[in-house]
């Protein structure tokens, strides 16, 4: 009876580890973790999100499993910092310019400043974060940041000449807006997803912003003109939970860390093929027009955006934000990524 009773205990306890009812032993499951962005699948934000997730997946060996809400499903565009610091999502992408108070240091990137393409403006970006450190991200880890490719004029009537922009009103986000502005048309901020609807019942006549969207938002269905000024880039971040974070086991936070400079790259190599594909769509299937300034109207345009950067630079400086070295290390931080 004493064997039998050995025996059988035995098996009671070999039991219980199997089905996990033992603390420190039993063996625990994957680490699930929830991702959410506010444009549709097919957009560049979310082709990274995608991408970010099987790399992880990957690189944990299915440790990490991440679960995608494209499309504010999970959050929308404006909420999207304080929906991670709240813990309504693990991670999410967050576009910096529809929040320019907020953000004011990465966003300093989106001024007229000579960024070329989106490897080298996602390059800058995560330099600059990781420069300065803003205060503004203090409440969340940042896991990586990229940048649109540079903005172009999409229209319904040709834009050849600052006479045929004054006054036409044109999407714009943060910094772009201030563009806009100053070359005489007339802004009208609102997250991308809501634009399409805006030009349908003529509420804006085109939009500003990197090509990439001329195919993703099917743009070039109703906006045939492309007016190239290669001004300005938009910043992303994506971020996570402070908490969710701090809860992760060291060899995942490695894998995290090792990838906020490979994704950025990837991101920025994938914006710029995107947008020649997006083009080239746009152009041969959809009877898109490119209008190229003259470089004697493109000097005008360009000379108008100078007093953005220095009233840029003077407020900064009045919040006690180093506005003129940020200037400087960006334009620094551009030259070294293009090889000059």
């Amino acid at each position: 009876m004493k064997k039998v009773a050995v025996i059988l205990s035995v098996v009671f306890v070999a039991m219980i580890v199997m089905v996990g009812m033992v603390p420190g032993i039993a063996s625990a499951g994957p680490i699930k973790l929830t991702y959410a962005n506010f444009p549709p699948a097919p957009t560049f934000p979310c082709v990274q999100m995608e991408r970010w997730k099987k790399e992880v997946e990957r690189r944990t060996n299915g440790k990490v499993l991440v679960q995608t809400f494209p499309g504010g499903t999970l959050l929308g565009a404006k909420n999207m910092m304080d929906g991670i610091i709240a813990g309504q999502a693990d991670i999410g992408c967050l576009c910096m310019a529809y929040q320019p108070g907020r953000f004011v240091i990465t966003n300093a990137t989106s001024l007229p400043l000579g960024i070329p393409n989106a490897l080298v403006g996602s390059l800058v970006l995560w330099d600059l974060y990781k420069r300065y450190k803003p205060a503004a991200f203090s409440k969340v880890k940042v896991l990586t940041m990229f940048t649109t490719a540079p903005s172009n004029i999409m229209s319904k009537i040709p834009i050849r000449t600052l006479e045929d922009i004054k006054g036409v009103n044109l999407r714009a986000s943060g910094g772009a807006a201030q563009i806009l502005k100053a070359w005489g048309a007339n802004p009208v901020g609102m997250p991308m997803p809501s634009t399409p609807e805006a030009l349908e019942k003529g509420v804006v006549k085109g939009l500003f912003s990197s090509l990439d969207v001329m195919k993703d938002f099917k743009f070039a269905e109703m906006c045939k003109y492309v007016t190239m000024t290669n001004s300005v880039i938009y910043p992303f971040a994506v971020v996570m939970n402070k908490g969710k974070w701090n809860s992760l086991p060291d060899d995942v936070k490695q894998i995290f860390e090792d990838l906020g400079t490979q994704q950025a790259a990837w991101t920025g190599v994938y914006n710029d093929t995107h947008v020649r594909k997006s083009m080239d769509w746009s152009t041969k299937t959809q009877g898109v027009k490119v209008i190229e300034l003259s470089e004697a109207e493109k000097a005008k345009w360009d000379k108008l955006l100078d007093p953005i950067r220095n009233k840029w630079i003077s407020s900064a400086e009045a919040k006690g934000i180093p506005g003129q070295a940020i200037v400087r290390d960006i334009k620094a931080f551009t030259r070294m990524y293009e090889g000059k």
